[in-house]
């Protein structure tokens, strides 16, 4: 049973329906004991930092997610989910994220002829033996949508960047904890292969 963790964040649905395609269960809850009881977690999200901290804490799904991180199980951040994996966010000033991971999103730079938010399609370039893209094709064009991005502190842990502005830590990935800044159930048959390998952990 795959638990996509429900937090008022939007984009839930087509995660699940993703999930449902790929032949496996999955349930949208923020029942604690049904988290805990997965074999594998994905925080999904779009929408604000802030805002979604502020859900966690209310929902105490905060503390959850740090139970999800240190029992091993299998644990995925997509967008707004993999900023609030860690530490802080130029998008809200002194609110505190998960610190699942060590590192900052800061604001996508504005650059002659580049649209903020980034919405659409970019190629990734992966890092050798990433588990999340295992059987997929190199330079594969993924689906972003963000104003803001991952600079990860530690960069053995960032398995795919692209370049929008900058170069950007697209997907990362830590023992259990895996994240991706693009929306895999949106992008095609790649991102269906990277959910697939992420079930298969």
């Amino acid at each position: 049973m795959v638990a996509i963790i429900d937090y008022d964040a939007g984009n839930i649905r087509s995660v699940e329906k993703a999930i449902q395609f790929l032949g496996e269960d999955a349930v949208i809850t923020r029942d604690r004991k049904q988290i805990l009881g997965s074999t594998h977690v994905i925080l999904p999200g779009v929408g604000a930092f802030g805002d979604a901290m502020e859900k966690l804490h209310q929902y105490g799904l905060a503390d959850t997610i740090h139970q999800v991180a240190e029992q091993g199980i299998p644990f995925l951040g997509i967008c707004l989910g993999q900023q609030i994996m860690f530490e802080k966010s130029e998008e809200a000033p002194g609110v505190e994220g998960l610190g699942l991971l060590k590192g900052e999103i800061v604001k996508i730079p504005k650059k002659d002829g580049l649209k903020i938010p980034h919405m659409g399609w970019n190629n990734l370039k992966i890092k050798a033996g990433a588990r999340l893209f295992e059987g997929v094709p190199e330079d594969p064009y993924v689906y972003f949508v963000h104003s803001y991005y991952l600079k990860a502190s530690e960069p053995d842990i960032v398995a795919a960047t692209t370049e929008y502005s900058e170069v950007i830590h697209a997907s990362v990935e830590k023992g259990n904890l895996f994240a991706c800044q693009f929306h895999p159930e949106k992008s095609s048959t790649v991102g269906l292969q990277i959910l697939k390998n992420f079930i298969s952990l």
